[in-house]
């Protein structure tokens, strides 16, 4: 990969995922802050990603891949997307909801596409899209550093620079290296779309019981997306997009340490390892106030333990079972099913909590948080006693 190549495709990344740091974080903050929302009008706008996840394979799989160069449609979906970011900010709650969903709708898809773009460009994926892909989790920091530092995470200039940066990689976009379409003249159903070859996984005990788990794990995940930062900021905690990037950082440090791990302690204490750590986050959220900030920086710093022990095994665990010949669209189901359906029914529950406990113009966020503490403390006993992995599996 050439030098230029590799500069351009760290760009498209890092703009890649500063645009969805920029205003995904804060805006549960935003919405009941500037448009009075209550939790379940946060919880729907956040299901707007989940929605989009679901729907964004077909899109990319039935029509993308199949009539357009990969870097064109992503450069137009993210241009309409900045004039959507914008219009955000102009309307009330009640219209909120839709554009964030049509935003949703347009964004998800040019994830998929910036990973393509970037794959094609490779000689040797394995090792060089992680170093690409770095740079969208520096994206997603540095986001969240600047907004903290302009001190406009509880205002509509969070959407206000999510969309200048949604123009740059859109027109970044028309002079990314060219990757046609690689499904062109090739039948594609909804079914392939799906992963319906991955299926055959769900038949082994061992995987339907993670797959299950992976799901629901994803219901107390949605409660540290959608109601972290407004939490911080109703507790007091000053500059709370700036801190929650700490979480990040640890992500960032922490997968480092995952294809170490899990050669040495195997699969299902890695994901114990991780689940282990979404109760104690929630736990620290729970008990900490900034008498004792100490929880609360540890309940932020956690994500990276939360993400990766669980997450980023969890995709290792899949691609290992499925094999060479089913992997991708194994993963694809995982995604699926974690970000969209698990995703999609948390955060509608989550912004149900929020709401039975909120007390004047704050929340009881003790026993909101003990909520996602309870989800995932069952999920983790139950898998204990439930997963049993014939043999172990290893990275090579």
């Amino acid at each position: 990969m050439k030098l230029k190549t590799g500069i351009l495709l760290s760009a498209m990344m890092f703009l890649q995922y500063y645009i969805w740091g920029a205003w995904y974080v804060t805006m549960g903050t935003y919405m009941g802050e500037v448009l009075g929302s209550k939790g379940v009008d946060i919880g729907a706008a956040y299901s707007a990603g989940a929605i989009a996840t679901i729907i964004s394979p077909f899109f990319v799989g039935m029509i993308a891949d199949k009539f357009f160069a990969a870097q064109k449609i992503m450069g137009v979906l993210h241009l309409v997307g900045a004039a959507l970011l914008f219009y955000a900010t102009k309307v009330d709650n009640s219209s909120f909801y839709w554009v964030i969903l049509v935003y949703s709708l347009l964004y998800m898809p040019t994830i998929a596409l910036s990973n393509s773009v970037a794959f094609a460009q490779m000689t040797d994926p394995g090792k060089q899209f992680p170093w690409i892909r770095v740079f969208g989790t520096l994206g997603w920091i540095v986001a969240g550093l600047i907004i903290a530092k302009l001190g406009i995470e509880k205002t509509a200039g969070t959407f206000h620079v999510a969309a200048i940066m949604s123009c740059v990689l859109g027109v970044i976009s028309f002079i990314l290296p060219n990757t046609p379409p690689k499904g062109a003249g090739t039948k594609t159903n909804a079914a392939s779309i799906l992963g319906k070859d991955a299926f055959v996984l769900l038949k082994e005990k061992s995987y339907l019981i993670f797959f299950v788990a992976a799901i629901l794990i994803c219901i107390p995940l949605s409660f540290y997306y959608g109601f972290a930062n407004p939490f911080l900021n109703e507790v007091g905690l000053e500059n709370a997009a700036g801190r929650m990037t700490l979480g990040q950082m640890s992500e960032a440090l922490f997968i480092l340490a995952i294809p170490f791990m899990f050669n040495k302690i195997g699969v299902k204490k890695m994901l114990i390892f991780g689940m282990s750590a979404w109760v104690l986050r929630y736990v620290c959220f729970a008990y900490g106030t900034m008498d004792a900030s100490w929880m609360l920086y540890a309940g932020i710093i956690l994500h990276g333990i939360c993400y990766d022990f669980f997450f980023v095994t969890g995709y290792m665990y899949t691609e290992k079972k499925a094999g060479e010949k089913i992997k991708n669209a194994a993963q694809g189901l995982f995604t699926f099913a974690t970000y969209g359906v698990g995703m999609f029914i948390g955060t509608w529950y989550s912004g149900f909590v929020v709401d039975q406990h909120k007390v004047g113009s704050g929340h009881n966020w003790t026993t909101i948080w003990l909520y996602p503490a309870a989800i995932a403390g069952a999920v983790l006993i139950a898998f204990i006693f439930s997963f049993r992995e014939k043999k172990e599996i290893s990275v090579a």
